[in-house]
């Protein structure tokens, strides 16, 4: 780089180049719309990786490059790229920020050797901001926040700090404090160093005088970043107590320790649109950012020869699948033999190197690198590969993708597509883990679940684009049941002659109501050879065979059958003849047992931030829904969960009044519970648009 800045700043531990001691993976995450895409694009703009920086509403970003992350200006996917910075390689994967595609930095996540925070100066983002913290803090992820648009931020820092800290179970450390003019951030002070700098667009801040005006301020703002790092370190402690004034370098050392040991999250200052704060962001992970050996034994595989972990899985119109990896022992040479978590040996078709949406064939990758293996068949993302001969290694615990929130049906447009869809759906849940596929066998419907409308909506485009596959959006079925109130008895007899042998099946049943969630129980109190015993089973076939679809048009539960009598023929019974009599009996009698329609209820964990309770409650009501009652969220503070009964024909956009009523953060968990009567006008509709569909 050469600039003052970079020769001038930072009086921490130089590292080694990037060849001594590897590569350093470092991911972007923050909140929706925080700005991590954009600052991918400042850093590859201030490293030399671009001439200068693409803009997400021009479309000439290098991350979000695919069709889908255009069209809806938003990452729907992982960024990947490499800049070289002072002789040094990092590795940055900008994840999404939306709760949707969320799944894809989790996956990410473990490999990385940091992560960089990006969040807007807004207290209103507390609650997704401490979801993501909370996620980092549980894996033992050091990190630091990037407090972004600055430049527009109208409330001074010494305020923001403390209404975001209950985000996070870390102290936040404030590294940097700006200098207004005007009301405007013109440049901010670093409190390890004690310099001040001016921002300048695009380019590189410059060293000025520190203003007078402000130098109270940094004095007060670098004793309270000084006694936070002090709570652990006591000689540092020693010093503030005696007014001795502690070195820079001793400061250097203290803020890169407690970085990597997880007990701090420091906190800098910057704008990405305009390409401030950049340089010293880049300082600060240089100098104080775990490297790859410190990741290896966070993941307890310092002792393995050959170890790497898969993160993603692509599959290319031209080159087949790729798994993205990041090196963390040893070596991945040419044309590597690897073992993934099922023991298989596979080889790879090739190493390539990664920016944003396109790849180019590079040579061995060594530890620290993050690149792109072709063709590995059997290893999925989450799985941690060897090169070593007989596997065995550990693996690093993936991340369970969260529970489906939405669902829809696809309907084929065309039946020939039927085999075609099967492969192409399983290869976009391969890709992304996070949306499932249903064949639903009872409602005659394919269901893709998702976590969201536009997790669901990007996974179409998708499967046309890549796949050519156009289906038809379909709402989901309701497996609704019918029952019946009253019991009854019935005779019921089949008969036919048509010359030769015919047909003869004579039964008398007697029908009863059960309790709920007994399901259909037959029985036979048959004496004296009325019925032969090997025509019963029959009987029952028929029986069931009706209460598929019983008179309101669903299948039949709760039900008891009883067969009390009846008779045969020595020459026309059969096993035909009596299950139509059984069927025939069922027919006759259900309706005069005062069928009713059931609907499922299901049971509904719901997550919220606990200033959006009553609004919650509210959505909850307007559905149907019964509140059994809420408490706090264990090992979240300010939030709640609210156990509820909900229908499930209620469920279909509950995500979506959830996010809306929650800034986003709103999430639920659903399981079935019980069936329960649906009457009125409700039941009326199910039972015209069923008779509609038939």
């Amino acid at each position: 780089m050469g600039t003052q800045e970079a020769q001038k700043g930072g009086n921490g531990t130089q590292g080694g180049r990037g060849g001594v001691r590897g590569a350093r993976c470092i991911a972007l995450i923050g909140p929706f719309a925080s700005g991590k895409t954009t600052l991918l694009e400042a850093i590859l703009a201030r490293t030399g990786g671009i001439s200068r920086p693409g803009t997400i509403a021009a479309k000439s970003t290098v991350g979000d490059a695919s069709p889908e992350a255009r069209e809806h200006a938003m990452s729907v996917g992982l960024n990947v790229a490499d800049v070289n910075f002072l002789d040094e390689t990092f590795t940055f994967i900008d994840c999404p920020g939306s709760v949707e595609f969320a799944h894809e930095g989790a996956l990410a996540l473990p490999a990385c050797d940091a992560a960089v925070v990006v969040c807007e100066p807004d207290p209103k983002r507390v609650p997704a901001l401490q979801i993501i913290l909370k996620q980092l803090e549980d894996m033992g992820l050091p990190h630091l926040l990037f407090l972004n648009k600055i430049d527009s931020c109208s409330t001074h820092v010494r305020d923001i700090i403390p209404s975001l800290q209950p985000a996070s179970a870390k102290p936040l450390v404030l590294r940097q404090i700006p200098i207004w003019e005007n009301g405007i951030a013109t440049g901010f002070i670093d409190l390890a160093s004690e310099r001040a700098y001016v921002y300048r667009e695009h380019a590189e801040s410059e060293i000025i005088e520190l203003p007078s005006a402000v130098a109270p301020r940094e004095k007060e703002a670098r004793f309270q970043m000084l006694e936070k790092l002090a709570d652990y370190d006591d000689a540092l402690m020693e010093q503030l107590l005696s007014d001795i004034p502690p070195p820079n370098d001793q400061v250097f050392k203290d803020l890169r320790q407690e970085l990597r040991d997880g007990l701090i999250c420091p906190v800098l200052l910057g704008s990405a649109e305009h390409g401030n704060g950049i340089l010293r962001l880049l300082k600060a992970l240089r100098h104080e950012a775990p490297t790859v050996a410190d990741t290896a034994r966070r993941l307890k595989l310092e002792n393995t020869k050959s170890a790497a972990y898969v993160f993603k899985t692509m599959h290319t119109k031209a080159g087949g699948k790729l798994s993205y990896v990041r090196v963390l022992t040893g070596d991945i040479p040419d044309s590597a033999t690897v073992i993934g978590r099922d023991g298989k040996d596979e080889r790879a078709a090739g190493i390539f190197s990664i920016r944003g949406e396109e790849t180019q064939k590079r040579g061995p990758a060594k530890a620290g690198d993050t690149v792109a293996l072709g063709r590995l068949e059997s290893v999925q993302a989450g799985d941690t590969i060897t090169t070593s001969k007989g596997g065995g290694i550990n693996q690093i615990m993936r991340a369970q993708p969260p529970e489906a929130v939405v669902a829809i049906g696809l309907g084929l447009k065309d039946r020939k597509d039927e085999v075609k869809l099967s492969a192409a759906v399983a290869k976009l849940v391969e890709e992304d883990p996070s949306l499932t596929v249903e064949h639903n066998g009872e409602l005659h419907q394919i269901l893709l679940h998702g976590q969201g409308e536009m997790h669901l909506r990007v996974a179409l485009e998708r499967l046309q684009r890549k796949y050519g596959i156009e289906v038809n959006r379909e709402k989901r079925k309701i497996p609704y049941k019918e029952t019946i109130k009253s019991g009854t008895d019935v005779h019921a007899r089949h008969k036919k002659q048509s010359g030769g042998h015919g047909q003869f099946g004579d039964v008398k049943i007697t029908i009863t109501p059960l309790p709920r969630g007994s399901g259909i129980q037959f029985n036979e109190t048959i004496t004296g050879g009325a019925i032969p015993k090997n025509y019963i089973p029959s009987v029952e076939i028929g029986v069931r065979d009706f209460l598929e679809e019983g008179p309101l048009g669903f299948p039949v539960v709760d039900v008891g059958v009883t067969l009390t009598d009846g008779s045969f023929h020595a020459v026309d019974s059969s096993d035909m003849a009596f299950r139509q009599a059984g069927r025939l009996a069922m027919s006759d009698g259900l309706p005069k047992c005062s069928p009713v329609l059931l609907e499922p209820v299901m049971a509904v964990a719901i997550t919220i931030p606990s200033e959006a309770n009553a609004r919650i409650n509210g959505i909850i009501s307007q559905r149907r829904g019964h509140i059994l009652g809420f408490d706090g969220r264990e090992g979240w503070p300010g939030w709640d969960v609210i156990q509820a009964h909900i229908p499930a024909s209620e469920m279909d956009s509950l995500i979506v009044d959830l996010r809306s009523a929650t800034a986003g953060v709103g999430s639920y968990t659903a399981a079935f519970d019980h069936l329960a009567e649906l009457t009125g006008r409700l039941k009326d509709q199910v039972l015209l648009e069923n008779r509609a569909a038939a």
